[in-house]
């Protein structure tokens, strides 16, 4: 089917609607007076329908004319994302990036600048990784992410902070533990410990295991949502990320004090797996997260200053 209408018309007439005079619209489409008459003058001959009236000074839509723009608004916004699109494209803007998070990372720290990056970007997806652990080492060493938010700095891959985790242990209000004060370790090697799998594809003893492992009971889960849930079940004890507890108001839960052991914290870092081949978009989100890092931990040590 051929149309008979063109897309520069709708922008014509798109125009003389927000500016209220076709003088104006002219005067912002860079054309002639004359020029957008024709042009108004033609769409109404191929779609036999008024589109434009003037009254006073002004030029006024028609109802139908603002009943058909309406529905061409959103074409126009379409056709004007395509161009958007292919320039991206013309300049080596990658269609897909991934970015792997280790599963300590709060996840806000991550969406906030995702979301300025989707508005700046239209042609960019992304794909957020989970990874924990050996997972975390590997995302960089097999530099299947474009970005990786890592703990520790990885050798040869430079690395910049990007924040800190403090890990807490907590229990259910209603388990054994809860009720007890200035607890030690050994207080917990008869408790059930929940912990978090290692999902990295290549597991050796030593990356598999970390902290404190000494409980005879353990329940191993995914992440630290399932390990939440398991904690809220009653089910053992475990160190869950500080910012969760926070973000889930996990007003049912207490935190352990224990002797030597009442919280730690762990760093976590950003870094670029592929160095100098990392593409521009990658390269954007990346100072977007390291922008917003930046205003965390300068709002942190403030916070800090004053208390």
């Amino acid at each position: 089917m051929r149309l008979r209408t063109t897309l520069d018309q709708w922008l014509t007439l798109q125009e003389v609607d927000r500016s209220g005079s076709i003088q104006a619209a002219a005067t912002r489409l860079n054309k002639s007076h004359t020029t957008l008459i024709y042009a108004i003058k033609k769409l109404e001959e191929q779609l036999d329908v008024s589109l434009v009236e003037v009254k006073g000074r002004r030029a006024v839509l028609t109802d139908d004319g603002k009943s058909l723009l309406r529905r061409a608004s959103s074409m126009l916004e379409q056709a004007q994302e395509l161009e958007v699109l292919s320039a991206q494209l013309s300049k080596g803007i990658e269609s897909e990036i991934t970015v792997s998070v280790d599963h300590l990372c709060c996840r806000e720290w991550v969406y906030g600048p995702l979301a300025e990056f989707f508005s700046e970007n239209k042609s960019t997806s992304v794909q957020v990784v989970e990874t924990s652990l050996s997972g975390t080492t590997d995302a960089v060493l097999s530099e299947k992410s474009d970005i990786a938010i890592i703990n520790f700095p990885i050798t040869n891959y430079p690395a910049e902070a990007f924040g800190v985790v403090t890990m807490v242990p907590v229990v259910a209000e209603h388990h054994p533990l809860a009720g007890k004060d200035n607890l030690c370790l050994a207080d917990l090697i008869t408790e059930t410990q929940i912990v978090i799998r290692d999902l990295g594809s290549q597991v050796t003893d030593d990356e598999a295991n970390a902290g404190w492992l000494k409980s005879q009971q353990r329940l191993t889960v995914d992440n630290f949502d399932h390990a939440w849930r398991a904690v809220r079940a009653g089910l053992g004890f475990c160190r869950l990320p500080e910012h969760m507890l926070d973000a889930m108001h996990s007003n049912n839960l207490v935190r352990l004090s224990i002797e030597g052991a009442n919280r730690y914290q762990v760093p976590v870092h950003i870094t670029l797996p592929k160095g100098p081949k990392t593409g521009p978009a990658a390269r954007k989100l990346y100072e977007l997260l390291i922008s917003e890092a930046g205003r965390r931990m300068t709002e942190s040590s403030v916070e800090n200053n004053m208390s």
